[in-house]
C-alpha cells in the first residue's frame, strides 16, 4: 500500500495544549484538578429535562442554519435588556457549536493570507492557530504587568493597512480582569475610521464580581458596528460538554459568517436549542451567576489566605491567579508539574498564555468546583512552601 512520504503541516509549531498535558498528569497522579476550565458539578436538572422533552417531542432533525427562531429571539431579548442593543433576530444572530466554533467562523470568514490580527496576550490558545490556518499573521501584544493592563498606545502603533482584526477577551481569562467602560470607549475611539473588525470573546459575560459590570462590545454604538461578539451557553449554565454558544454581528458581517457555517457544520444540536430557548425565558438563570461564583471565589480565597501564595481577587471568570514568587524561583511550568507530582494538585502555568512564554511566576486555578474539592485543594496549598 502506498504511503504519504511528505506531510506538510499547516500548524507546524502547534503542540499539545497545556490543558491536555496538565489534565493527563493530574489523572496519572490522582491529583485534585483545578486546571480544568469547567465545573465539576452538574447543570440544572430542569435544563436536562428540557433537552429530553425536546427529543421526545420530535425535535431531532436539522435546525435552521442560524439557529431556531425562539432561541434567537431570547438572545436578542437578553442583549437588549443588558446592553441596550437590539439585534435583528433573522439577520444578526447565529447559534454555534460552542464559542470556540463561533471564534473560528469569524476568523475564517474574514482573515485572508497576509492579513494581520492583533491578539492581546495572555490569550485563549485557539486564537492564533485559527489565524494561522487561514494564512493570517498573529500580532501578539503582551498586556502589561502581573495585572495585565491594556496599553492603547502600543495597540495604536500596531494598527496598519494589513490589520484585519483585533481580538479581545472580557471578562479576561486568565487575568480575571473586566474591561472598564472607559477602556471600551477608548477602544471604540481607537478603531474609529479604520476597517478593523473587532472579535470580542465574551464567554464569561455573566461571571463578574464585587458589583463590577461587564461592558459588552454590543453596548457601544460605533464599536458594535464592527464587532462580532461570541458567547457561551456552556460556561454560563455549567454544561461545557454540550458545546453550545452563539455569536452576534451586524448583518453584513453575519452574511459572511453564514457562508462558512454552511460548509462547516450547517447547524447545531436541535433539542438543546429548544431547551435553551425555554430556559432563557427566566433571566435569573444567568443574572444570578455572578453571585454564585463570587461565593466560590471568596470561599477559595478565604481557605488559602494563610498560604505562601499571593493573590489579587479575580474580578471576573471562574479562574484565580496565584503568585508563587515568594515560594520559589522555579519556572511556572516546572513548578506546576512539581505541584502535581509532589503535592497532588493541578493548575495551569500562565506563561502558556503569554507572548514568548513570559513567566510572571503565576499559576491559574479554576474555582468552579464543589466546596469539597476547594477544601481539599486548600489543604494541599497550605503545605506548599
Amino acid at each position: 500500500m502506498a504511503t504519504v512520504n511528505h506531510i506538510f503541516s499547516k500548524l507546524p509549531k502547534h503542540k499539545t495544549s497545556i490543558f491536555s498535558v496538565m489534565s493527563k498528569m493530574a489523572f496519572e497522579h490522582d491529583a485534585v484538578n483545578l486546571s480544568q476550565g469547567y465545573p465539576n458539578f452538574e447543570t440544572d436538572q430542569r435544563l436536562k429535562d428540557l433537552v429530553t422533552q425536546a427529543m421526545n417531542e420530535g425535535y431531532n432533525q436539522y435546525a435552521p442554519l442560524a439557529g431556531i427562531a425562539p432561541l434567537r429571539e431570547q438572545i436578542v431579548n437578553k442583549i437588549e435588556s443588558l446592553h441596550g442593543k437590539k439585534y435583528d433576530k433573522d439577520a444578526e444572530i447565529t447559534v454555534t457549536d460552542g464559542a470556540t466554533q463561533a471564534l473560528f467562523l469569524a476568523i475564517t470568514a474574514f482573515v485572508n493570507p497576509g492579513d494581520e490580527v492583533i491578539v492581546l496576550k495572555p490569550a485563549y490558545d485557539s486564537y492564533e492557530p485559527a489565524i494561522e490556518l487561514n494564512g493570517g499573521v498573529p500580532v501578539a501584544l503582551q498586556l502589561k504587568g502581573k495585572n495585565y493592563k491594556l496599553d492603547f498606545e502600543e495597540i495604536k502603533q500596531k494598527i496598519n493597512a494589513k490589520t484585519r482584526m483585533i481580538i479581545i477577551n472580557t471578562p479576561h481569562n486568565p487575568g480575571g480582569n473586566v474591561f472598564s467602560k472607559a477602556e471600551m470607549q477608548q477602544l471604540e475611539q481607537l478603531l474609529e475610521g479604520t476597517d478593523v473588525i473587532l472579535l470580542s470573546d465574551e464567554v464569561y459575560e455573566h461571571i463578574v464580581f464585587d458589583d463590577a459590570k461587564h461592558y459588552s462590545a454590543s453596548a457601544f454604538p460605533e464599536l458594535s458596528k464592527r464587532a462580532i461578539v461570541c458567547a457561551s451557553f456552556g460556561k454560563t449554565f455549567h454544561n461545557t460538554g454540550w458545546k453550545m454558544g452563539y455569536c452576534v454581528a451586524p448583518e453584513a458581517l453575519m452574511k459572511e459568517i453564514w457562508k462558512v457555517m454552511e460548509v462547516n457544520v450547517f447547524c447545531v444540536h436541535h433539542p438543546t436549542q429548544r431547551a435553551f430557548a425555554e430556559y432563557l425565558r427566566t433571566p435569573k438563570h444567568y443574572l444570578e451567576l455572578g453571585k454564585f461564583y463570587q461565593k466560590k471565589r471568596d470561599k477559595f480565597l478565604d481557605l488559602i489566605k494563610n498560604t505562601a501564595f499571593k493573590f489579587k481577587p479575580a474580578k471576573g471568570t471562574y479562574f484565580q491567579l496565584l503568585d508563587y514568587s515568594e515560594i520559589t524561583n522555579e519556572p511556572d511550568v516546572e513548578f506546576s508539574r512539581r505541584l502535581i507530582k509532589e503535592y497532588g494538585i493541578a493548575s495551569i502555568p500562565v506563561s502558556a498564555f503569554n507572548k514568548d512564554n513570559l513567566d510572571h511566576r503565576q499559576l491559574r486555578f479554576c474555582f468552579a468546583k464543589t466546596d469539597d474539592t476547594l477544601e481539599k485543594a486548600a489543604e494541599i496549598l497550605k503545605k506548599v512552601k
